[in-house]
């Protein structure tokens, strides 16, 4: 509905200014002509009704009121000009002044509900970079790019999350997906969130900053549930990645059940540690939290990491989306794919593709690699910064 909306705006809109009038007038010129044209058997002047009308659906409340108005008037003027025997006279008169008083009040009604979606829409891209804060493109030593299509077109954000935390010891990536919808999934992933860029900086260890993040989802639960919401059984999916400044080519990876990250690079994709914990809030169902895995990351690969609104996406006769096939193909064919900005806009328009558009599940698609220090640089030990 608002892409409707957007897209008519531009198209009757011409250096900044709105055109739209414009139809409704050339319509009532055109109705006046056309009766002034034809015979007495066939008067049309009635159908001036329709002018208000077409107004109140593109135009403002008092442009449309202006044409209610001009529509009696001409009406009067034409119907006036025939003989007493030919005139349309007092019904059609009436019908024209009340079709113009209902368009007026339907013009109303559409512009009040324009502005409360219009309102609504700006409390939810808010919410959405409130939680998905803007990166600069090159952050923390790290080129990256990433795209977020929520399954709710009009809500624009969902529980799916993602950031890059700069800090001493070096950059941290968190990417998630809350289990869940609305906003009880979006307040789960602020919460994430806040933890994740306080102890993503300062602890040293990813380890604990897992530990943070699965204390921080049982406390959200506990809070969420003592005032009477049903959040107990909330939990959310993760990939929690460190890129240590020790001068190695390797990574660290912890994952909470998520989709496993993708190397992808000119010699192919390579799958990273899958899932092997349960998800952020189980963990007192394990026998701990997932295990920090170490894994190599080469200079020249992307590291391109999913929510299940990829991996999930059918086409209409319900097969998934192969991921690491189509990005195993495009980064074959052209190696320079696999930087994060194609690389993320060939799984984006993929998975649109595949699914014909219908996104049954919030979607996210990430991509990170390392790059030359200058712009965007980790901040030095002891300089707190965002």
């Amino acid at each position: 509905m608002e892409y409707g909306r957007r897209r008519r705006g531009r198209l009757l809109r011409i250096g900044g200014r709105s055109i739209a009038w414009v139809v409704p007038l050339l319509l009532l010129v055109g109705i006046a002509l056309a009766d002034f044209n034809t015979a007495e058997q066939f008067r049309i002047i009635s159908w001036i009704v329709l002018v208000p009308g077409i107004a109140a659906a593109i135009c403002g409340v008092w442009t449309t009121a202006s044409f209610s108005l001009l529509s009696v008037m001409t009406y009067v003027a034409v119907d006036s000009a025939w003989p007493n025997e030919y005139r349309a006279g007092f019904p059609d008169f009436v019908l024209v002044a009340v079709g113009g008083l209902l368009a007026t009040l339907a013009a109303v009604v559409r512009v009040r509900r324009e502005r409360e979606t219009l309102h609504i829409q700006d409390i939810a891209e808010t919410t959405r970079r409130t939680v998905l804060r803007p990166l600069p493109p090159r952050w923390a030593g790290l080129e990256h790019a990433g795209v977020y299509l929520a399954a709710d077109v009009d809500a624009r954000v969902g529980g799916d999350f993602y950031d890059i935390q700069p800090s001493p010891h070096g950059a941290r990536v968190l990417v998630g997906d809350v289990q869940g919808k609305g906003l009880g999934a979006v307040e789960t992933a602020a919460a994430l969130l806040g933890t994740f860029r306080e102890a993503g900086y300062h602890e040293a260890d990813l380890a604990t900053v897992a530990a943070r993040l699965e204390i921080r989802m049982s406390r959200h639960r506990a809070h969420t549930t003592a005032l009477g919401r049903y959040d107990g059984e909330r939990f959310a999916t993760a990939v929690l990645i460190g890129f240590p400044e020790d001068g190695t080519d390797a990574i660290e990876v912890v994952n909470f059940g998520h989709e496993p990250p993708l190397a992808v690079g000119p010699h192919g994709v390579r799958e990273l540690p899958s899932g092997d914990g349960v998800p952020l809030g189980f963990a007192e169902l394990a026998d701990g939290l997932p295990p920090v895995h170490r894994v190599p990351l080469g200079a020249d690969e992307t590291l391109l990491l999913v929510t299940d609104g990829v991996t999930e996406a059918r086409d209409g006769p319900g097969v998934f989306y192969p991921l690491v096939h189509e990005v195993d193909r495009a980064v074959g064919a052209d190696p320079r794919r696999a930087e994060p900005r194609r690389l993320v806009r060939r799984v984006r328009d993929g998975v649109l593709r595949h699914s014909g558009g219908r996104l049954d599940d919030d979607t996210t698609v990430f991509a990170v690699r390392r790059t030359t220090k200058g712009v965007g640089e980790a901040p030095e030990r002891g300089r707190l910064r965002s």
